[in-house]
């Protein structure tokens, strides 16, 4: 079994899933409003959010790296998911994120995509990562644009058009 690594940032604590979450991210993942914008673009029942838990830890088994619980430091309150996403089917690995309704505004996606940017970049090398944004999410775009990402272009990513946003990596330069 591979250990998950803890990340903490002033307000956060970005850790691997457990058990305990599954009720948490089922509630998020029921939202109309935050499921509109993570695949497959609707609300999900717990059976369908337990098969998503198997598919986050399993990536951590096969690639090293994946989404991170996230929860507030102050209370222990779960707020969403967070990390390096990559699919067989991704172009390229993804810096994703999904915080429940109840969590946005408050800056704590920036907070913890910075973290696990930084945490990539260092632990794997990575040269970018990219963000992959449906075109109606403006919230996620404007994030993106605030921790320095840069659109590329577009893509096609499981039937839906995506904006394909690049995150380079310290000393990789401007983006070609």
């Amino acid at each position: 079994m591979m250990a998950i690594p803890t990340l903490r940032t002033e307000r956060l604590v970005l850790r691997g899933f457990r058990l305990a979450d599954l009720d948490a991210l089922a509630a998020m993942y029921a939202d109309p409003e935050v499921a509109r914008f993570i695949g497959p673009r609707r609300p999900r029942d717990r059976v369908e959010t337990w098969r998503s838990l198997e598919t986050i830890l399993g990536q951590w088994a096969l690639r090293g790296y994946g989404l991170f619980a996230v929860e507030s430091r102050r209370d222990g309150a779960f707020l969403g998911r967070v990390g390096i996403l990559n699919p067989l089917d991704w172009p390229e690995p993804e810096l994703a994120y999904a915080l429940a309704r109840t969590a946005w505004g408050k800056g704590f996606a920036a907070e913890a995509a910075q973290a696990v940017r930084a945490w990539g970049f260092d632990t794997f090398g990575f040269p970018r990562l990219a963000s992959f944004i449906l075109p109606d999410n403006a919230r996620s775009r404007l994030l993106a644009e605030r921790i320095g990402a840069v659109r590329e272009g577009m893509a096609v990513l499981s039937g839906h058009a995506v904006e394909h946003w690049v995150h380079p990596a310290p000393g990789h330069g401007a983006l070609a």
